[in-house]
């Protein structure tokens, strides 16, 4: 068996024989035995077999990440599947970087012209998800590599994924898809925006956690997870990776995140485009959260904060401060039987709180615009909401060193997220639900996070 090493995540923390972190983010307290253990894989000692389920729950809540260096998978195991529509010159650029694989499966879907290189043909497009389950049912190999057109995989990038096979309980593994560098506002505002770059930490995969989702723009699964579950929905549109990646989840397997392995993405050309498709993501809300429920939530936070938040909307930020600080009061006590530190617990409470008002101020400019921003315009308290909702776009532009001026920063972000909310609306509407613009509410102070190991 090739030995597994882990590595701590950088939000991770010891305290004692406490260990904080993760996505969801949580408390665990370990036995001395499991202490040792952790300190020993943190000073480079391989994971023993009899120490392996400890191993695995950190890693699953995202403490720990998972190592090797070797593996007995080659490219010879992969087949890759590239879906196409009309972009003959995209396919043409790609294909040589894909030599190494077993095999390589063009599945075009419709295209006005026949795409010569194509393994099965559409005459009449059927949308992304049939074009892959066409592709991957013909693989025949253990693992199968979904690449559209438009990306250009970095050497290496396979090698760096294959070795998270070696676990059998990982079903499938995401390289970060990082937007290909251009001159346009578009372009240089996408290098920091595109919905389809996760950041630069790894992460396991799964709804409500830093990484909730992975595209099938580049995604590498194990042929007998997609047979298992019947491959993608064709009924959907768009969203069809993510409720796959969900379903994986949902089964209790493994999803990671790794950013080592890089493809480029090449952003839509034009503004009109570029706002079709975030149209698109957004309409994917409705059928994605009639499948898999409070996963699609615009916002996750405990009811106490939503409260606290609504309260300084309303014009009452005494009687907010108030229920803000009851709350983070209670916590420690909740905390002190797994000997969680007051101060800790405090600070938590205070990042928690805090945490929430962004995520609420993000979903009001996003998701909920068409109702919230006429609501808090109205009010006195709501036009200052509102102004802190969109004086987070300029502490984005900042801190993070956007290539792009303040004022077509503020414009780009702005339609991006008036393009994404009208999807969600438009598909709530279609389908005729609200469950995507629903919040999700935790009963806060409460246990949920806490344990012991």
């Amino acid at each position: 068996m090739i030995p597994l090493r882990v590595t701590p995540d950088p939000g991770a923390r010891r305290i004692g024989n406490l260990i904080l972190g993760g996505s969801p983010y949580v408390v665990l307290r370990l036995s001395a035995k499991a202490v040792s253990r952790v300190d020993a894989w943190l000073a480079g000692e391989p994971v023993a077999p009899d120490d392996a389920k400890l191993a695995d729950l950190l890693v699953r809540k995202g403490i720990l990440h998972p190592k090797r260096e070797i593996t007995s998978l080659t490219a010879q195991d992969v087949t890759v599947v590239v879906p196409v529509r009309d972009h003959a010159d995209d396919l043409a650029r790609l294909l040589p970087a894909l030599s190494e694989v077993a095999k390589v499966l063009v599945i075009d879907d419709g295209s006005a012209e026949p795409i010569r290189a194509a393994t099965v043909r559409h005459h009449k497009a059927k949308g992304p998800a049939a074009a892959r389950n066409a592709g991957w049912r013909l693989a025949g190999t253990e693992l199968v590599a979904f690449l559209d057109a438009d990306v250009r995989p970095e050497p290496g990038w396979l090698a760096t994924i294959l070795p998270h096979f070696e676990d059998p309980s990982v079903v499938a593994v995401a390289p970060r898809v990082a937007s290909t560098p251009g001159p346009s506002v578009l372009d240089r505002y996408e290098e920091l925006r595109s919905p389809l770059d996760l950041g630069a930490a790894e992460a396991p995969v799964r709804p409500g956690s830093r990484v909730s989702y992975v595209p099938s723009a580049a995604l590498v699964v194990r042929f007998n997870a997609l047979l298992e579950h019947d491959g993608f929905d064709e009924d959907m549109r768009f969203g069809e990776d993510v409720d796959l990646v969900w379903r994986f989840h949902e089964a209790g397997a493994q999803i990671r995140y790794e950013p080592t392995a890089i493809v480029h993405h090449r952003p839509r050309e034009t503004w009109s485009a570029w706002v079709r498709q975030r149209f698109g993501y957004g309409t994917s809300a409705a059928p994605l959260a009639l499948r898999h429920g409070r996963a699609v939530a615009p916002v996750k936070i405990s009811m106490w904060s939503a409260l606290a938040w609504a309260l300084v909307a309303a014009g009452r930020p005494v009687l907010a401060g108030a229920v803000a600080g009851t709350t983070a009061s209670l916590l420690p006590r909740k905390l002190s039987d797994v000997g969680v530190p007051a101060t800790e617990s405090v600070q938590l409470a205070v990042r928690g709180h805090v945490g929430a008002g962004r995520l609420l101020g993000d979903a009001v400019v996003r998701s909920w615009w068409p109702v919230a921003i006429p609501v808090l315009a109205s009010t006195r308290w709501g036009r200052w909401v509102l102004l802190a909702a969109f004086a987070r776009h300029v502490e984005e532009w900042y801190t993070r060193g956007a290539k792009v001026g303040l004022p077509g920063w503020l414009a780009a972000r702005i339609l991006d997220d008036l393009a994404y909310g009208a999807g969600v609306w438009w598909g709530a509407v279609k389908h005729r639900t609200v469950r995507p613009l629903l919040p999700d509410l935790s009963d806060w102070p409460g246990r949920d996070g806490v344990g012991r190991t």
